[in-house]
């Protein structure tokens, strides 16, 4: 990967975790670029710093803190120290969340989250365990952590998210901008092209889009193909199959920017997806 050897990463499914991804690396010189996840993600370092980038500033993540990224939440992260960072990652989905939300807690909606990070070494504790048991096969265990850390996380900073009704005069170009693209992720149109498209101006378009999605509409864009080719590669799809399926130029493209945005390459992605699907298919029933 052209990494420095102390780099390495799994980002991987547990089959016994449904609704559930794992992370689990070290990075040094590694950044992420600005994206966001469909679902929640709880992340705990256990050495170094992570600073991550999000809307309201920097946050500095280090040892017995956690931090909690709410859905569509843009944000990016690089190395605080020059050692790097070392963390373990949880990305339940909204579903899982608040399944747990609605057992143990009064939140009704969809739940989440106000504060962004949070001194808590117990739950961050908790989350380096779900890994290990995962790693280890304890599906009992695995799961036992989970929901215990995601209940505390919920217990002590969770609230229901507000509804989403945008008020911006550019609110409607840019939802329907999003739409297009998102229909047309193969061959988008330039900018101006779009904004004609919309009755609106360009730079109109760039201030609407980036204030309802955090992102001007090509980094959205570049999100989104990630998203489409993490579905294809689950699906079993060669990575050069799926980078042009999602409109990359070729599979380096679809690399470069999918590493820099999950965290691995797409053909280690793909191995770790395939190796869960074979053992959830050998598991006798």
């Amino acid at each position: 990967m052209g990494r420095p050897r102390q780099e390495w990463a799994r980002h991987w499914r547990y089959e016994e975790l449904p609704g559930l991804d794992l992370l689990r690396a070290r990075y040094v010189q590694h950044t992420f670029s600005r994206h966001s996840h469909d679902g929640f993600t709880f992340g705990a370092v256990t050495s170094g710093v992570e600073d991550v980038s999000l809307p309201e500033g920097i946050v500095r993540a280090r040892p017995g803190t956690v931090v909690m990224i709410n859905p569509e939440v843009p944000h990016s992260a690089r190395a605080g120290v020059p050692e790097g960072w070392t963390y373990a990652t949880l990305y339940p989905s909204v579903e899982l969340v608040s399944d747990i939300a609605g057992a143990v807690t009064t939140i009704r909606g969809t739940p989440g989250f106000a504060e962004t990070i949070v001194e808590d070494a117990q739950t961050a504790q908790l989350i380096a365990g779900v890994h290990r048991a995962a790693e280890e096969g304890n599906a009992l265990a695995a799961d036992s952590l989970l929901r215990v850390a995601v209940a505390r996380l919920l217990g002590r900073h969770g609230h229901a998210l507000p509804s989403r009704t945008p008020t911006a005069s550019g609110a409607r170009s840019a939802a329907l901008a999003r739409q297009l693209l998102d229909e047309r992720m193969a061959a988008p149109p330039s900018l101006e092209r779009l904004a004609q498209e919309l009755s609106t101006s360009p730079f109109a378009l760039l201030r609407a889009f980036k204030a309802a999605y955090g992102m001007p509409p090509h980094a959205w864009l570049t999100n989104a193909r990630v998203r489409r080719a993490r579905d294809l590669l689950d699906a079993g799809t060669a990575p050069a199959e799926a980078a042009v399926a999602v409109g990359f130029t070729d599979q380096p493209h679809l690399n470069r920017h999918f590493t820099r945005i999950v965290g691995v390459p797409p053909g280690a992605y793909r191995k770790e997806r395939a190796r869960t699907y074979k053992t959830d298919r050998e598991r006798p029933t």
